[in-house]
């Protein structure tokens, strides 16, 4: 079996990840860190969330980290907050026992950005940063990112369907100096051919895990045919057959998450809801009650999911079909994530078989019948 050593890795960040529970590369991991420390090349990425991706690309750009130099070399962009300080967190967990210490910042929307200024101002050798404050901060003038050697984007599909095209097109075009660009992304819209075609080299080596099968293949995929009047009591008898389990429930729209949030609250469940229209005080506020169990289950509209990495969720329910097909894979990522199962529950009317059928045909599943 292969070991984070054999993959290159200087010993003290073999330390690191042993220290916090990570002892055997995943498949992203084991195919793409050799590459990237190995070789100075653009890099394309396809591998579902919840697959170890923070770590197939933070690992190999600590490494190419020259921490004597005070100057920013590396540049991470994701789409949310939540997602920013996941990979802040996780690399300085990364560079526990390094010899010289590698400064990190992370930058976002929702925060003053008064702070934020302040704190790139300091000795900064890797950015992480939603794509709208970093364009802010570069407009200020705040942020130099002329020894920026490696750019990387990740999430980048939901980046683009989030609507950061031109964002990102302002930072890649941007840092004009030689670097080298790592992509990485659950699913290749054209939208994002088009970044990569503009951006990316032709030579930049390409790396897809599971090419037969678009969704992870822990997840077991299921239906439920009822009727608009039913809908809420068929979530609430699918949440009672799963009584100590957590998950997500996703759907279209924000008043329907609100509303939704209100009747299982009523019938006494454990619930809250994440939505485009909260604060991001609150927002902050209910994602820690969820990541630290005093929320056992979340309703979420697909925008306000982006970049939820929560361990452990034992099923996403759809209280509607997603608007895009590639929304399915996303939510359906949340669960059976770092190698473990999950299910992924569809509530369906009944003009919907064709809606269904076409998901099961473009993401190669099967998804089975089941009755509450």
């Amino acid at each position: 079996m292969m070991t984070f050593r054999d993959l290159g890795l200087d010993k003290n960040y073999v330390k690191s990840l042993k220290e916090v529970g990570i002892k055997t590369p995943t498949q992203i991991q084991e195919q793409a860190i050799p590459i990237l420390l190995k070789k100075t090349t653009d890099f394309i990425g396809l591998a579902q969330t919840g697959t170890g991706k923070t770590a197939a690309f933070g690992l190999p750009v600590l490494h190419k980290i020259n921490p004597k130099k005070d100057a920013v070399q590396a540049v991470i962009i994701a789409p949310t907050r939540e997602l920013v300080q996941q990979i802040k967190k996780q690399l300085f967990k990364f560079t526990k026992y390094n010899n010289t210490k590698i400064f990190l910042e992370g930058v976002y929307g929702g925060e003053k950005i008064d702070i934020q200024l302040k704190n790139v101002a300091r000795t900064t050798h890797i950015i992480i940063a939603t794509p709208g404050r970093l364009v802010d901060l570069i407009n200020r003038g705040a942020v130099n990112l002329s020894e920026v050697k490696t750019i990387i984007l990740d999430e980048a599909d939901e980046m683009l369907s989030m609507g950061f095209k031109n964002d990102l097109t302002t930072i890649l075009s941007g840092v004009t100096g030689p670097k080298n660009t790592w992509l990485f992304s659950a699913t290749m819209s054209d939208d994002l051919k088009a970044i990569v075609k503009r951006y990316i080299a032709d030579e930049a080596i390409r790396l897809e895990i599971d090419r037969t099968s678009i969704v992870n293949q822990n997840i077991t995929h299921f239906f439920v045919e009822t009727s608009l009047h039913e809908k809420s009591s068929t979530v609430m008898r699918l949440l009672e057959d799963r009584e100590d389990q957590r998950g997500i429930i996703f759907t279209r729209t924000k008043a329907g998450a609100q509303a939704l949030k209100h009747q299982l609250e009523t019938e006494g469940f454990n619930v809250g809801a994440l939505e485009g229209d909260m604060q991001q005080k609150e927002r902050d506020k209910v994602m820690r009650a969820f990541k630290n169990t005093s929320l056992q289950l979340l309703i979420s509209t697909d925008v306000s999911a982006r970049g939820i990495d929560v361990n452990d969720l034992a099923f996403v329910m759809h209280h509607q079909l997603p608007e895009h097909i590639e929304y399915y894979t996303h939510r359906s990522g949340r669960t059976a994530r770092a190698g473990k199962k999950g299910e992924s529950i569809a509530l369906i009317l009944g003009n919907e078989y064709k809606d269904l059928k076409k998901i099961e045909q473009t993401l190669g599943i099967k998804m089975k019948q089941i009755t509450v």
